[in-house]
């Protein structure tokens, strides 16, 4: 998979809602939902559940730093 195509398909889901599994360092998994709200060339914004903002790369999907379900 290209950054392009991760690219195109966070942008098709926006306004959608998203869980996002974030595979930290030392096997720490962190588990977000939200709804992802904007997105730029580099990097997309999800608002979470609990009113927080936050940002991600799409290399971060690329590299499985972040694994994406909608």
């Amino acid at each position: 998979m290209t950054i392009d195509k991760i690219k195109n398909i966070i942008v098709d889901n926006v306004g959608n809602k998203v869980k996002i599994i974030y595979n930290g360092s030392r096997n720490k998994v962190e588990e977000y939902s939200g709804v992802i709200v904007e997105t730029y060339n580099y990097i997309f914004i999800v608002k979470l559940d609990t009113k927080e903002t936050m940002s991600f790369s799409y290399t971060d999907v690329l590299t499985n730093c972040i694994e994406l379900n909608f």
